[in-house]
């Protein structure tokens, strides 16, 4: 009887070893932490790092994922890229938007301040079509939408899974029509590879160099942004707020002090 109870429990771990073996192949590798600049009470987001995400995401990720929440007016606002007023509505005016004209008639135009960023399909059909049935999410939350606890924040996530492709390992089968990348659930994801090469977007200054971690930091920059336009401006009344916490505490201090001292004597 204890012969067959230990070749049973052996036989438990032997699966159990199995599996753990199957799950390594398919549960997403932990993103690796990043330095960003707007991490801590302090931190602000780079404007030019903004204005350069803005471009990535215009000449790579606009072909198949929107950004529905974002105005081309935000572009200029506090706290998010600056661009100018001019520039902002020379950005706008260079996408095409769906509107109606005087009869009522489907037209495009060229966008204004006050649109939208449009969407590249006209449905989720449309999206799915275009993307061997895949659904590209929409980026305007994505950096909160991906959050995955304190060691494993939104952008440290959409950097790793933006420069995570590689080949399949020996003996991983690969769906037709997936691509390999750790860090994405089930290590397959449909979208390829959004950043193929180094240069593959020009800075208009052409500083700093335009290599595939800065490009993908860069518009991991835009999307963090996006996701939480108004960081800054919490930061800031966060901070005024203890310091008007701490000036108040050494009032009431004395006070206190000032109260109790004849009861004292």
């Amino acid at each position: 009887m204890k012969l067959r109870a230990l070749l049973s429990l052996v036989v438990v771990f032997a699966f159990a070893g199995v599996a753990l073996a199957e799950g390594d192949q398919t549960t997403p590798k932990h993103p690796e932490t990043q330095t960003w600049e707007w991490d801590g009470p302090f931190g602000t987001f780079d404007r030019r790092q903004l204005q350069r995400g803005y471009q990535v995401y215009k000449e790579v990720c606009a072909s198949c994922h929107s950004m529905n929440l974002v105005s081309f007016r935000n572009l200029s606002q506090p706290g998010g890229p600056e661009f100018s007023d001019a520039q902002m509505k020379a950005l706008a005016a260079l996408v095409q938007v769906s509107a109606l004209d005087d009869n009522g008639e489907p037209v495009q135009r060229p966008a204004t301040a006050a649109d939208r960023f449009p969407s590249p399909f006209a449905n989720e059909k449309a999206a799915r079509a275009a993307n061997n049935n895949a659904y590209p999410p929409d980026l305007s939350v994505i950096a909160k939408a991906r959050a995955h606890g304190i060691e494993g924040e939104g952008p440290d996530y959409l950097y790793a899974l933006i420069t995570g492709y590689s080949e399949a390992p020996a003996g991983f089968q690969l769906l037709p029509g997936l691509n390999y990348n750790p860090y994405f659930a089930g290590h397959q994801i449909a979208m390829p590879p959004p950043l193929s090469s180094d240069g593959q977007v020009t800075w208009a200054d052409g500083n700093p160099p335009a290599t595939k971690s800065q490009m993908a930091k860069d518009v991991v920059a835009f999307m963090t942004w996006a996701a939480d336009p108004k960081m800054e401006e919490r930061k800031s009344l966060g901070v005024k707020v203890m310091i008007f916490l701490a000036l108040l505490s050494i009032m009431l201090f004395f006070a206190y002090k000032r109260v109790w001292r004849d009861v004292a004597h």
